[in-house]
Protein backbone atom coordinates (compact mmCIF):
# COMPACT_ATOMS: atom_id res chain seq x y z
CA UNK A 1 0.00 0.00 0.00
CA UNK A 2 2.63 2.63 0.69
CA UNK A 3 4.41 1.98 -2.55
CA UNK A 4 1.05 2.42 -4.19
CA UNK A 5 0.94 5.42 -2.28
CA UNK A 6 4.54 7.07 -3.35
CA UNK A 7 4.17 5.87 -7.39
CA UNK A 8 0.88 7.68 -7.85
CA UNK A 9 2.65 10.54 -6.02
CA UNK A 10 5.60 10.96 -8.10
CA UNK A 11 3.50 9.82 -11.20
CA UNK A 12 1.49 13.53 -10.48
CA UNK A 13 4.50 14.81 -9.63
CA UNK A 14 6.27 13.74 -13.15
CA UNK A 15 3.14 15.36 -14.66
CA UNK A 16 4.10 18.63 -13.51
CA UNK A 17 6.70 19.81 -15.39
CA UNK A 18 8.18 23.61 -14.46
CA UNK A 19 8.65 24.84 -18.34
CA UNK A 20 9.81 28.05 -18.69
CA UNK A 21 7.65 28.79 -21.53
CA UNK A 22 4.46 29.17 -19.08
CA UNK A 23 1.91 32.01 -20.41
CA UNK A 24 2.14 33.35 -17.05
CA UNK A 25 6.12 33.52 -16.94
CA UNK A 26 5.93 35.17 -20.73
CA UNK A 27 3.34 37.72 -19.26
CA UNK A 28 5.38 38.46 -16.07
CA UNK A 29 8.74 38.89 -18.61
CA UNK A 30 6.52 40.74 -21.23
CA UNK A 31 4.61 43.31 -18.68
CA UNK A 32 7.94 45.09 -17.27
CA UNK A 33 9.70 45.74 -20.73
CA UNK A 34 7.43 48.63 -21.84
CA UNK A 35 7.64 50.32 -18.02
CA UNK A 36 9.85 52.71 -18.01
CA UNK A 37 11.13 55.03 -14.33
CA UNK A 38 8.99 57.81 -13.34
CA UNK A 39 11.08 59.55 -10.79
CA UNK A 40 12.02 63.26 -10.89
CA UNK A 41 15.53 64.64 -10.61
CA UNK A 42 16.24 65.72 -6.80
CA UNK A 43 16.50 69.40 -6.64
CA UNK A 44 19.76 71.06 -6.66
CA UNK A 45 20.60 72.32 -3.41
CA UNK A 46 20.95 75.85 -2.82
CA UNK A 47 24.54 76.73 -0.86
CA UNK A 48 24.00 77.75 2.80
CA UNK A 49 24.37 81.28 3.22
CA UNK A 50 24.75 82.17 6.79
CA UNK A 51 23.42 85.50 7.89
CA UNK A 52 24.12 87.88 10.73
CA UNK A 53 22.32 88.32 13.78
CA UNK A 54 20.26 91.07 14.21
CA UNK A 55 22.06 93.28 11.40
CA UNK A 56 20.18 95.75 11.79
CA UNK A 57 20.17 96.24 15.44
CA UNK A 58 15.99 96.17 16.06
CA UNK A 59 16.32 93.05 18.09
CA UNK A 60 17.59 92.65 21.65
CA UNK A 61 20.32 90.37 22.31
CA UNK A 62 19.49 87.37 24.15
CA UNK A 63 23.19 86.45 25.09
CA UNK A 64 23.80 90.35 26.97
CA UNK A 65 22.44 90.74 30.29
CA UNK A 66 19.64 93.59 30.50
CA UNK A 67 20.00 96.19 33.52
CA UNK A 68 16.98 95.17 36.38
CA UNK A 69 16.88 98.97 36.63
CA UNK A 70 16.34 101.49 33.87
CA UNK A 71 17.16 105.45 35.43
CA UNK A 72 14.65 106.93 33.01
CA UNK A 73 11.66 105.08 33.87
CA UNK A 74 9.85 107.22 36.70
CA UNK A 75 8.04 103.84 37.78
CA UNK A 76 10.51 101.59 39.78
CA UNK A 77 9.70 99.10 42.70
CA UNK A 78 10.90 100.16 46.31
CA UNK A 79 13.96 97.49 46.27
CA UNK A 80 14.81 98.98 49.77
CA UNK A 81 11.15 97.93 51.33
CA UNK A 82 11.19 94.83 53.63
CA UNK A 83 9.82 91.75 51.42
CA UNK A 84 6.44 90.45 52.90
CA UNK A 85 5.66 86.99 53.42
CA UNK A 86 3.12 86.63 50.40
CA UNK A 87 5.60 88.01 48.10
CA UNK A 88 7.40 84.73 47.96
CA UNK A 89 4.68 82.81 46.47
CA UNK A 90 4.13 83.16 42.62
CA UNK A 91 0.90 84.66 42.12
CA UNK A 92 -0.55 81.58 39.86
CA UNK A 93 -0.24 79.09 42.88
CA UNK A 94 -2.38 81.76 45.16
CA UNK A 95 -6.23 81.26 45.59
CA UNK A 96 -8.57 83.65 46.49
CA UNK A 97 -10.88 81.13 48.91
CA UNK A 98 -12.56 84.44 51.10
CA UNK A 99 -12.97 87.55 52.88
CA UNK A 100 -13.07 88.80 56.28
CA UNK A 101 -14.52 92.35 57.91
CA UNK A 102 -13.10 93.14 60.99
CA UNK A 103 -14.07 96.90 62.53
CA UNK A 104 -13.67 98.89 59.37
CA UNK A 105 -10.86 97.01 57.96
CA UNK A 106 -11.48 94.39 54.80
CA UNK A 107 -8.89 91.30 54.85
CA UNK A 108 -8.84 88.96 51.89
CA UNK A 109 -8.31 84.89 52.80
CA UNK A 110 -5.41 83.46 50.24
CA UNK A 111 -4.44 79.94 50.21
CA UNK A 112 -0.90 79.33 49.39
CA UNK A 113 0.52 76.24 48.19
CA UNK A 114 1.50 74.52 51.50
CA UNK A 115 -2.47 74.78 52.19
CA UNK A 116 -2.10 77.41 54.36
CA UNK A 117 -4.61 80.55 54.78
CA UNK A 118 -3.07 84.16 54.92
CA UNK A 119 -4.88 87.45 55.26
CA UNK A 120 -4.37 90.02 53.26
CA UNK A 121 -5.50 93.72 53.36
CA UNK A 122 -5.32 96.41 51.45
CA UNK A 123 -1.70 97.94 50.19
CA UNK A 124 0.06 94.55 50.81
CA UNK A 125 2.08 93.20 48.69
CA UNK A 126 1.30 89.96 46.79
CA UNK A 127 3.31 87.48 44.66
CA UNK A 128 6.64 88.32 43.20
CA UNK A 129 6.05 91.05 40.26
CA UNK A 130 5.69 93.53 43.17
CA UNK A 131 1.82 93.21 43.65
CA UNK A 132 -0.07 95.55 45.67
CA UNK A 133 -3.52 95.07 46.73
CA UNK A 134 -5.56 98.10 45.66
CA UNK A 135 -8.94 96.47 45.79
CA UNK A 136 -10.92 93.43 47.75
CA UNK A 137 -14.26 92.43 46.32
CA UNK A 138 -16.71 89.91 47.19
CA UNK A 139 -15.57 88.04 43.71
CA UNK A 140 -11.84 88.97 43.34
CA UNK A 141 -9.09 90.54 44.85
CA UNK A 142 -7.42 93.23 42.55
CA UNK A 143 -3.95 93.55 42.70
CA UNK A 144 -1.61 96.52 40.66
CA UNK A 145 1.76 95.13 39.42
CA UNK A 146 4.95 96.64 38.22
CA UNK A 147 6.24 94.38 35.47
CA UNK A 148 9.28 95.10 33.29
CA UNK A 149 8.92 95.93 29.88
CA UNK A 150 10.86 92.78 27.71
CA UNK A 151 11.60 95.54 24.73
CA UNK A 152 12.32 98.25 26.47
CA UNK A 153 13.24 97.61 30.03
CA UNK A 154 10.86 100.14 31.73
CA UNK A 155 8.75 99.20 34.86
CA UNK A 156 5.33 99.37 33.74
CA UNK A 157 2.20 98.83 35.95
CA UNK A 158 0.13 96.02 35.19
CA UNK A 159 -3.65 95.36 36.65
CA UNK A 160 -4.17 91.86 37.64
CA UNK A 161 -6.72 89.80 40.14
CA UNK A 162 -6.89 86.51 42.00
CA UNK A 163 -10.81 85.56 41.33
CA UNK A 164 -12.77 83.69 44.13
CA UNK A 165 -12.31 79.81 44.00
CA UNK A 166 -15.45 77.99 45.27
Amino acid sequence: MPLLVGGVLSAGLAGCSFEEGDDLDQYMRDATKDVKPRVKPLPEVQPYMALQYNADSTLVDPFRARKAVNKSSALQPNLNRPKEPMEAYPLESLKYVGMLSKSKLIYALLKTPDESVQQVKLGNYVGQNYGKVTQIKDGEVVLLELVQDDLTGDWVERTTSLVLQE
